[in-house]
């Protein structure tokens, strides 16, 4: 592993102004992304992962939201307080982002080749022949038959698996340093999932980018990780290589989702395990820790002080409780 990050986070902050008062999505989040890698940003609906993948790219709709403070670096140049131009300048060309929704991505009055074309001739200086070509091409490597032929299709003629397709060939067409992948198969069927979580590992690695996932699916963290960050209200409560998350999960939360998961080969009706309680609400958060309602092992000092990841940022596990398994 490289020793200097591609993507290094640190102390992330994002707010959002409501008519009930200021919520903060995301409380001083840090992590490092290096060259190669993918980690998986993961956890429950609300929990700041999303928001923390838009704040990287500068995509924070502003108002009602902002970076209150923090700093995010890509290959050591700090984004936070980039001008919007300088930032789209860099959206497409040093870092990009595959969508939930490949219609929220997709114009639905161009084809798929003019939307590829124009930011290849944009970002990369080609000719129209030029960028038709590489267009094709990079088709043809996410895995499109008759790439030739569906350049020429509006997004409405394809399948929704042809269409994320589509969004990560033009994620890749400017050779990205980074890619922020939000929840890239949850709109897909299963078989369709798989075809392209492989795809995305094999191009990751072919074209050496890092990768930061963001998922509540843990079972699509085990297949595409190398590390993760599991994320509540807001914070991040473990982090940890994928194989020892795994194994020997340390946070609560962390086990507690871990024994959610179907088992192959339990009985077919027997219930799963479930977290007890409610995620707290974002503006009314408790003082203490934002777990230690639905903890199995809170104490009056869970009640009191809110725990801060142990270690420093470059730890490559850390666990934010004071009473971790």
């Amino acid at each position: 592993m490289s020793a200097e990050p591609i993507l290094s986070v640190r102390d992330l902050v994002v707010e959002f102004r409501t008519e009930h008062g200021v919520v903060r999505a995301v409380d001083r989040v840090s992590f490092d992304v290096f060259p190669n890698e993918t980690v998986g940003l993961v956890g429950e609906s609300g929990c700041g992962k999303t928001v923390t993948g838009l704040a990287i790219l500068g995509l924070i709709p502003s108002p009602p939201g902002r970076i209150a403070s923090g700093s995010i670096r890509l290959a050591g140049r700090e984004l936070v307080g980039l001008p919007e131009s300088e930032l789209r300048q860099l959206r497409g060309r040093d870092m990009a982002m595959v969508f939930q929704e490949p219609m929220t991505a997709l114009n639905p009055v161009f084809t798929v080749g003019n939307q590829m074309m124009d930011i290849l001739r944009r970002y990369k200086g080609l000719s129209r022949s030029q960028a038709r070509a590489a267009a094709i091409e990079l088709l043809a490597k996410v895995g499109i038959p008759a790439p030739a032929q569906r350049i020429d299709e509006y997004p409405h003629q394809l399948s929704g698996g042809m269409r994320q397709r589509v969004v990560i060939a033009m994620a890749l067409s400017c050779d990205p340093k980074l890619i922020v992948a939000d929840e890239p198969t949850t709109a897909l069927d299963v078989t369709t999932q798989a075809q392209v979580l492989e795809q995305i590992v094999r191009l990751q690695q072919e074209f050496r980018m890092a990768m930061v996932l963001v998922t509540h699916d843990l079972g699509v963290v085990a297949e595409t990780c190398q590390r993760a960050l599991v994320m509540y209200c807001g914070r991040v409560a473990e982090q940890a290589d994928i194989g020892p998350l795994f194994a020997h999960p340390r946070h609560p939360y962390t086990a507690g989702l871990l024994r959610s998961l179907p088992r192959v080969g339990e009985a077919e009706k027997q219930d799963l395990a479930v977290i007890p309680g409610m995620v707290p609400d974002l503006l009314d958060l408790p003082a203490g820790c934002r777990f230690a309602e639905r903890c199995p092992r809170r104490d009056a000092r869970c009640d009191g002080e809110l725990p801060d990841l142990d270690g420093d940022a470059a730890s490559p596990a850390r666990v934010a409780c004071f009473h971790p398994l």
